[in-house]
């Protein structure tokens, strides 16, 4: 049939006795395994007893890519319903998956996610894919689906699960770093799909028993950061994703503590990754961790080629003087970031200005970016940035101190911004400028330390010390008409 033709085809539709007039095109939007896709060659007028209302709403909705302002007088969840029995996809209607429609300048509190028993969350995943969450809480997992009117929950063997890594709707990745293993859970099937291990000593029968330090994950490894029951070695080992069978084995340290193990390197080898982080432009996992002795809080920064690990990091930074309370890598802006364990200010290192192509610390210095406009200058004693935690979503990177959120992106030029909601600073670095947007509370936020926050599609995840639940955070921009 011709194009003109077809332009001039009109589909009548009879929707719980109101009547509807569109075209094929249209309702072709709708998705090839949608009933509506079905209903585009139609010659007659079809019947479908549904409600009319909800229905002209996902009618508009093909046809303008945006819910119209008569959809804020229904509940989401029964359009989502509608939406569902029709075959449309409900997530291209709440932009859930749309992480383009996230800003964390605009974060609403949407609901609440209650969790069975008495623990506090430990650790929290959303998958890519669908952006379903997972919850570790004492020995337990809770799943929520995509919508979060799903949840189940299974026992796992750890007393506590300290990684957690969302690998897919049905499967979850999880470890402890005082028991032995990395699972990959069904939750489905409530069961064990693999137990993956490192053995930190090659002879047979010894050196299984290892626990795990970090989780990461990237489109064709799920990456595990291992340490031998005694403390004395670690390694990063690369899983394939379809197989679960070790593909590469990076970073390892043996016998740490030996007799002749002396060097300051020695001791900083001794650190085990703790948080591992892909970065997709560029194929290179970043692999941090730190620990606290005598002289202090020392750390390591690494980023890793898995294509080729044998000459060691790409880039190594090691870290003392005012050493991160925590790290993040935003893909979007280039740029690794820290919250400094002393000082509690946030600093950066643009990646583009890495020069280093070794396994050396090149002399990269940290840029200070936070508090940077202080008088007193810069900050040092106490420990205020202890437990602050750092995550970087999109093109902004989220800083929690306390109760506290704050939100840095980078802006085009620095001016005066007056807002009586938000207390908003800048400071520039290397000709960068980075904006900080303090959100105190989040409005009508919850009280109590915040312990972990995840994001995924439009949403914020939060969760805070001694509470038996999830806080849901929507960026309400999708609700602009």
């Amino acid at each position: 049939m011709a194009e003109s033709s077809t332009n001039n085809i009109i589909i009548t539709l009879n929707v719980g006795g109101q009547l509807f007039q569109t075209t094929p095109q249209t309702l072709a939007l709708a998705g090839s395994n949608s009933l509506l896709y079905t209903f585009s060659a139609s010659t007659t007028t079809v019947f479908i007893d549904r409600d009319p209302d909800l229905f002209s709403i996902l009618l508009s909705f093909l046809r303008t890519s945006r819910l119209p302002s008569k959809s804020l007088r229904f509940d989401l969840l029964d359009i989502i319903a509608e939406a569902e029995f029709y075959g449309i996809d409900p997530r291209s209607i709440t932009g859930v998956s749309d992480s383009s429609r996230f800003d964390g300048f605009d974060l609403q509190k949407s609901k609440i996610l209650p969790l069975n028993g008495r623990d506090s969350p430990s650790a929290i995943s959303t998958t890519t894919a669908s952006e379903s969450v997972y919850v570790a809480h004492g020995n337990k997992i809770t799943y929520f689906d995509w919508s979060l009117r799903r949840k189940s929950t299974l026992l796992t063997c750890f007393p506590e699960i300290d990684s957690l890594l969302g690998v897919s709707d049905s499967l979850v990745a999880a470890g402890a770093t005082d028991f032995a293993g990395l699972r990959v859970f069904n939750v489905g099937k409530r069961e064990v799909k693999a137990t993956l291990t490192w053995k930190s000593n090659p002879l047979p029968g010894v050196g299984g028993n290892s626990t795990v330090q970090a989780i990461g994950s990237s489109p064709n490894h799920l990456f595990g950061s291992f340490e031998s029951s005694r403390r004395n070695s670690n390694a990063i080992v690369a899983f394939d994703h379809t197989t679960l069978q070790p593909a590469v084995e990076f970073s390892r340290a043996d016998e740490i503590y030996s007799s002749t193990a002396t060097t300051a390197n020695d001791l900083y080898s001794a650190i085990p990754s703790t948080k591992l982080q892909w970065l997709a432009s560029s194929n290179v996992l970043m692999a941090s961790g730190s620990h606290g002795g005598p002289s202090g809080l020392v750390g390591n920064i690494k980023l890793w080629d898995i294509r080729s690990t044998n000459g060691g990091p790409i880039w190594h930074l090691k870290e003392r003087d005012d050493c991160f309370s925590d790290v993040t890598v935003s893909d979007t802006l280039s740029t690794i970031f820290k919250v400094g364990i002393n000082s509690g200010d946030v600093f950066m290192i643009d990646m583009r200005r890495l020069t280093n192509g070794g396994s050396k610390q090149d002399g990269t210095q940290w840029a200070r970016i936070g508090e940077v406009w202080r008088s007193t200058g810069a900050s040092g004693k106490g420990r205020e940035g202890s437990g602050c935690k750092m995550e970087s979503y999109g093109n902004q990177v989220f800083c929690v101190k306390g109760e506290n959120v704050e939100i840095w992106s980078e802006v085009a030029i620095a001016s005066t911004v007056r807002d009586s909601g938000l207390a908003i600073e800048y400071g520039m670095v290397d000709g960068r400028v980075m904006r900080r947007n303090v959100m105190g509370k989040i409005k009508d936020g919850g009280c109590g330390r915040i312990t972990k926050i995840g994001f995924g599609g439009n949403r914020m995840f939060l969760t805070r010390k001694d509470q038996q639940f999830v806080e849901v955070w929507e960026s309400h921009v999708v609700l602009k008409l």
